[in-house]
């Protein structure tokens, strides 16, 4: 017969065992989890699905730039880079009359009064440049107003697709100021340095149409399907090689704050890590298959 503690052992890990499987993260209770996380986000909403993450700025009407946002998108994008799931992002912003109308003008104040300005400006330079170098392509839809910080912001993404409806804009110069959040070095470089004079010193908002035009935008969408063809193109993007999407990205940083000749040197040594992939050897034999590449991120 069994002894009596025995059975009392044998009770214990059975009921352990019921516990850890009671606890365990099951898919849906990951995504439940996931779900109560992201309620502790005051200023952001975050939507995930078919690989892509969305980011909204919800702040409306106008979605401004706070410390607690900068705080909230860098504690949201440690999760995002940390989830091998998600490869594509998306930023928008909560309503139709804003994407971002830049600064929150209180906070701002205060730091001129406080004489704390250039900290200020630089917990933001520290974003956006994360921004720019996340290592998974990042898309700003602007589905109305990118003025100011809103402009800088979507400039730090990699790519962005922008409402017929809305307009963008760095009217710094009519306060008196000028860009913080980097506008003088990213505009010049996205739209060359004439019409990014024009931009600065005039402060004007421009249309999409216009800023399609001259390089500041990748696309004008109609409104009402800015969010549909955003999606479209991030889950474009998702399905691509992921480490070969974090060596373009590299690359074309590294190289554009360097010479040519070294930004060379950059795509030579991240193109022999991107060879050595399995994902490499995926999308050759998928090639010559005549198929879709399977690309696994590895």
């Amino acid at each position: 017969m069994t002894s009596r503690r025995e059975r009392q052992r044998v009770w214990r890990s059975l009921r352990a065992c019921v516990v850890n499987i009671a606890t365990a993260n099951t898919p849906a209770q990951a995504s439940r989890q996931r779900m109560e996380k992201d309620m502790a986000y005051e200023t952001l909403l975050l939507d995930t699905a078919d690989r892509v993450a969305t980011i909204t700025l919800n702040r409306p009407p106008m979605n401004p730039i706070s410390s607690q946002l900068i705080d909230e998108m860098t504690a949201l994008l440690d999760e995002i880079e940390g989830d091998s799931e998600v490869r594509a992002i998306i930023i928008t912003g909560a309503g139709e009359k804003a994407f971002c109308a830049g600064a929150d003008i209180t906070e701002f104040g205060q730091a001129f009064a406080e004489d704390s300005v250039k900290e200020l400006l630089m917990s933001r330079h520290r974003m956006f440049t994360r921004i720019e170098r996340f290592p998974k392509p990042i898309i700003a839809a602007i589905n109305g107003y990118a003025l100011g910080g809103g402009c800088e912001l979507a400039m730090s993404c990699h790519l962005r697709l922008m409402a017929d409806s809305a307009a963008v804009g760095q009217p710094e110069i009519n306060l008196g100021i000028i860009p913080g959040y980097g506008g003088t070095q990213r505009l010049p470089r996205l739209v060359g340095r004439t019409h990014a004079y024009e931009l600065l010193f005039l402060g004007d908002r421009i249309p999409a149409d216009r800023a399609e035009r001259i390089g500041l935008v990748n696309k004008v969408s109609r409104a009402a399907s800015l969010m549909d063809d955003a999606k479209e193109l991030a889950r474009r993007l998702a399905g691509q090689a992921p480490i070969a999407i974090k060596l373009i990205i590299d690359s074309v940083n590294c190289g554009l704050e360097t010479t040519i000749d070294e930004g060379l040197e950059i795509e030579a040594d991240n193109s022999v890590l991107a060879s050595k992939t399995e994902d490499a050897m995926e999308g050759t034999m998928a090639f010559m298959e005549k198929r879709a590449p399977d690309f696994k991120g590895k």
